[in-house]
């Protein structure tokens, strides 16, 4: 038992612990280990006579279609301004911030950034092609069992036998009051 307790007491008093550091990867969750090194430079040269072609909001809606790259799982708007130990989702709001600088739209900011880390960088696939089965299979699926759960309640149903109740039968040789008795009896019972 002392040695349980000594055990744990050194591994919760370790300095850091939590936030150890193995190679670009740190351990700041205890959900998963983040790469911190996992941000790569996105740049393209300026436009001529650049204007932003885009406003905060609009910026803001793109971080939200780009997945952070430390392994977070979540968009660059959202790792950027929840997790503040993520050094890669900063890095990717800048060259977003730099890249509307230069004069580039969303689409063009998106796929230079699918150019530098490929698809996943997307939060979503594209709505083209195979990738088109993803958003309507789970659709099908989720009618299809609607409609056999349907069918199968409606069957469950009709085998729901009728509720019996005892009605005063004048064959019996009992006193109404008897058979009151026993009715409550019978309800008490179930």
């Amino acid at each position: 038992m002392a040695l349980g307790v000594a055990a744990s007491g050194t591994l919760f008093a370790r300095p850091g612990w939590g936030q150890q550091r193995t190679g670009g990867i740190a351990d700041t969750s205890n959900l998963f280990a983040m790469d911190q090194s996992a941000a790569r430079s996105v740049r393209l040269p300026p436009k001529p006579s650049a204007v932003p072609a885009m406003s905060q909001d609009d910026r803001d809606a793109l971080e939200h279609q780009i997945r952070c790259q430390c392994g977070c799982t979540m968009d660059v708007y959202t790792c950027r301004t929840t997790d503040f130990s993520c050094q890669v989702s900063p890095a990717m709001h800048r060259d977003i911030v730099a890249l509307v600088q230069g004069g580039y739209d969303a689409r063009e900011i998106l796929e230079a950034f699918v150019n530098v880390y490929g698809e996943r960088v997307r939060m979503s696939p594209p709505k083209v092609g195979f990738n088109i089965l993803g958003y309507i299979v789970p659709s099908i699926a989720l009618a299809i069992g609607a409609v056999v759960l349907a069918v199968m309640l409606r069957r469950w149903k009709k085998n729901i036998p009728a509720p019996v109740s005892i009605a005063p039968d004048r064959s019996l040789d009992a006193t109404a009051d008897e058979l009151a008795r026993l009715e409550a009896a019978v309800r008490n019972d179930s």
